[in-house]
């Protein structure tokens, strides 16, 4: 009899943590942790409603080798037809005390990072978004060239509720 209660529970407790505004989600988690400079995240969609704004958010997932507060990608989004947005982010990882923003149990946490608000999708065809990290140290010029920390970068797309 516990078994089906915790199996109710579980389902239960999963349906409910659905986001019916959820049209694109994947991940791509980095081995052991570290994320090279000259290494780019790739991801690709089609088929979404090309009528309704979306936000698109990149998901982090950091644990306690990444030493830094805040962090720094850029971001380039190509549509069908070749044309590119490329943009520089810098999002808050971490509070001043130190404590990391984001949630989660134990020594991971993931962050929930704003890439484009109210987005529409007018083209059919295959969508490319490219992360790559432009992460340095104060006063050098070159960039960090295998960021340690950071073991998971995803990508969602949300239709935006009318």
């Amino acid at each position: 009899m516990p078994n089906k209660f915790l199996i109710s529970l579980f389902i239960l407790l999963a349906m409910a943590s659905c986001n019916p505004n959820l049209e694109f989600s994947e991940y791509e988690t980095l081995k052991e942790g570290s994320w090279a400079m000259d290494r780019p995240v790739d991801f690709e969609f089609s088929n979404l409603d090309s009528l309704q704004p979306h936000n698109m958010y990149i998901n982090i997932r950091n644990d306690n080798n990444f030493e830094f507060s805040n962090l720094f990608l850029i971001a380039e989004l190509e549509y069908p037809d070749g044309n590119t947005l490329k943009d520089t982010l810098e999002f808050a990882m971490a509070e001043p005390t130190g404590e990391w923003l984001g949630k989660g149990l134990g020594s991971v946490k993931e962050s929930k990072l704003w890439y484009k608000e109210s987005i529409v999708f007018p083209d059919s065809g295959v969508y490319k978004v490219k992360v790559t990290h432009a992460m340095r140290k104060n006063g050098d010029i070159v960039g960090i060239p295998v960021l340690d920390g950071i073991t998971d970068i995803g990508l969602e797309i949300e239709k935006i509720s009318q």
